[in-house]
């Protein structure tokens, strides 16, 4: 079994093509498999080297290694050129001298296609007509003649199609200044390469009669066709910019775990056969079949990629995550790197946090307020719990410390006398909670308060709890 992915270097690798490529990689590693990479750079004005680096970049990223390739499209442009010239001599296609305009023009006139007008005007010409004003250096394109009939393939996921030959014109597949057409050169590549699965979008399917009869006039043999659904915004049109982040690069620099964005775009039109829904890659590899791939186009959930994103984030190892955490705080000034360098505090901060987080960057900022002396204080947050009232803020916060004070630092321990306390004050343990949280966070949320003390320490929370009484009388 040989599959390919074929992006064209006109973009960046956006995340219909990344799924393409998901696909394709998936059941040639279930299979034991070939997966090529090819890059479509026939387009030279629109391609890129760019383009191909940030496709490169961005397969690397998914981890969809591939086995043959990088090879380019343009690399092939003689082969392309020869499959051309062959059905032009065995008759299955012709030279079309006539001027584009002008074919238009009469074709609508005539309520013809303009492939149709070509053609008669190609065979009204003289025997060896043709051949002379060839010969002569007149400018021609090559047009495949469609036959009469119909054009039949199995799908994988559609089934049986069918395509009345009347409604295919009679494509170009070699431009006047000799440069092959995109369904012959990808014929001719896939040939060449001897793909035996072609897994690819919706939106090529009508191509796909056009590169059969190309298969079938050159002799060739055909692959087995699999078109997958079209993925959709929120608001049920195709996926675009318009929605957002579309580029895979986008997603890994907002935090994106890569084998949370192939978990979460192999299920985008593909089921396991069962309600799982966080799937490792081995999972998915090993349940992956194209037979399963739904006909009907799926929803880009961003909610659900972040959903899995910290279910994928959770299980990854805590020396990893901690490394980043270290990168993303890297530059604040007051850094504690003792305590990131510490494996038992990182093994005690990390379930607390990471169960909050569900990006890469979240859990840095979530890893602030407790791997960093200096706080930032949430606007919000003080004029809130702080200064609404800030002798009674100062009362709560004071009381509090002193409550703790010679409490064994544990949190049964120190949320037994928080109650106790907020019982004494008769009021809820959430009033005095509050004002405690901006103290030892500087935020409005934050995990359990007895986690945080614990993690902070004495020392550490009985010092911020003392600024930030200075703080709400300097206010």
């Amino acid at each position: 079994m040989r599959l390919r992915f074929a992006p064209s270097p006109t973009g960046y690798l956006h995340v219909g093509g990344a799924r393409t490529a998901i696909f394709n990689w998936l059941l040639a590693r279930k299979e034991g498999g070939v997966f090529v990479l090819r890059i479509e750079d026939t387009d030279r004005e629109r391609s890129s080297d760019e383009h191909t680096r940030a496709i490169l970049d961005g397969m690397t990223w998914l981890g969809l290694d591939w086995d043959e390739g990088p090879f380019f499209q343009n690399e092939g442009v003689e082969r392309h050129r020869r499959d051309a010239l062959r059905l032009l001599g065995e008759g299955k296609a012709y030279r079309d001298f006539s001027d584009p305009d002008e074919v238009r023009a009469e074709a609508q006139e005539r309520d013809m296609h303009p492939s149709r007008v070509a053609r008669e005007k190609a065979d009204a010409l003289a025997p060896g007509e043709s051949d002379r004003r060839a010969a002569a250096g007149e400018p021609f394109a090559i047009r495949f003649r469609v036959p009469d009939g119909e054009t039949r393939f199995q799908d994988l996921v559609h089934g049986d199609m069918r395509f009345g030959n009347s409604d295919i014109d009679d494509l170009v597949i070699l431009r006047s200044d000799g440069t092959p057409v995109y369904n012959l050169a990808v014929v001719s590549d896939d040939a060449d390469m001897r793909i035996t699965h072609v897994i690819r979008g919706d939106d090529h399917l009508s191509n796909t009669p056009k590169q059969v009869l190309l298969y079938r006039a050159l002799g060739l043999p055909e692959p087995i066709f699999a078109h997958v659904p079209l993925i959709l915004g929120a608001d049920g049109k195709r996926l675009s910019k318009r929605h957002g982040a579309t580029a895979i690069g986008d997603y890994a620099a907002e935090g994106i775990l890569p084998e949370a964005m192939v978990n979460f775009l192999a299920l985008l039109g593909w089921s396991p056969g069962d309600d799982r829904e966080f799937m490792t890659v081995e999972e998915l590899i090993a349940a992956f079949t194209p037979e399963r791939i739904l006909r009907k186009s799926s929803v880009f959930d961003t909610e659900k990629l972040s959903w899995l994103n910290g279910r994928h984030l959770s299980v990854r190892p805590d020396a990893e995550l901690a490394g980043h955490i270290r990168r993303h705080l890297a530059d604040e000034a007051t850094l504690r790197a003792d305590l990131l360098d510490d494996p038992a505090w990182m093994a005690a901060l990390l379930p607390v946090i990471k169960v909050r987080a569900r990006t890469l960057d979240e859990l840095g900022d979530q890893a602030r307020p407790f791997a960093c002396d200096e706080l930032h204080y949430d606007p919000h947050a003080v004029e809130k719990h702080w200064l609404k009232d800030p002798a009674e803020a100062i009362e709560r916060l004071e009381r509090t410390r002193h409550a703790f004070a010679g409490a064994a630092w544990t949190q049964d321990a120190l949320e037994d006398r928080l109650r106790s306390l907020a019982e004494e004050m008769g009021t809820g343990a959430g009033k005095l909670i509050h004002p405690l949280r901006v103290a030892l966070t500087g935020n409005m949320a934050s995990p359990g308060i007895f986690d945080v003390l614990v993690l902070l320490g004495r020392e550490r929370s009985e010092d911020r709890m003392g600024r930030a009484v200075k703080r709400i009388r300097a206010s």
